[in-house]
């Protein structure tokens, strides 16, 4: 699951504000939050956060703060995206997991730097095709991009270990509670529903 990048794209390596020092710098501040798995926390120091942003922005990439991706959509601060894939990960590593709301892809590639295989699904066409774009030069080969309503589930891939939901719902989908094996297994969905938390548990028992 190493991160390779194809030539002609911008650098993982990054300089400046976007190298791996800075990237390291990023690690540090989640480990000090109490991001403890260091599997977590690997994940988070192999993606390149640059990739996912725009140039203009790309000086701000490893701040822990959400950015702005267009369409509307912002990428997720990565306290969020570590804390969610660290509760993932409380019981065992799922085989496979669902992310709802692709977004930029960034929290995609890092969930398929842990989990054997990865599905995410977005709504938004054009969003779509920039995470495509995005996660070109890091073949990664478990993770398996949809477009469609995430909300509706993903039968066609299902049953999963774990379902991750990027943004906020009035209340929990009925077709993600009955999505394969969460509800046999009691795996989690990670979702934020009417709250002033960062997220919390959605349980279908």
């Amino acid at each position: 699951m190493a991160v390779e990048v194809n030539p002609g794209t911008r650098s993982a390596a990054g300089v400046g504000m976007t190298s791996q020092r800075t990237r390291a710098r990023m690690v540090d501040r989640l480990r000090e939050k109490g991001i403890r798995d260091e599997r977590v926390l690997q994940a988070m120091a192999a993606v390149p956060r640059h990739l996912f942003i725009e140039e203009a922005l790309a000086s701000r990439a490893y701040e822990d703060t959400a950015l702005p991706i267009g369409f509307a959509q912002t990428i997720s601060q990565p306290y969020v995206v570590a804390r969610m894939i660290e509760v993932l990960l409380e019981k065992q590593i799922p085989t496979t997991v669902l992310e709802v709301g692709t977004g930029c892809g960034y929290q995609a590639a890092v969930l398929a730097q842990i989990f054997p295989e990865v599905y995410s699904v977005e709504r938004i066409k054009g969003l779509l095709e920039r995470a495509r774009a995005n996660l070109l030069g890091l073949r990664l080969a478990n993770l398996r991009l949809v477009h469609g309503d995430g909300y509706a589930g993903l039968e066609k891939a299902a049953p999963f270990g774990g379902i991750v939901v990027a943004a906020a719902a009035r209340a929990v989908p009925e077709a993600l509670r009955s999505c394969g094996g969460f509800t046999r297994n009691g795996w989690p969905m990670l979702i934020r529903v009417g709250s002033p938390r960062p997220f919390h548990w959605a349980s279908s028992r």
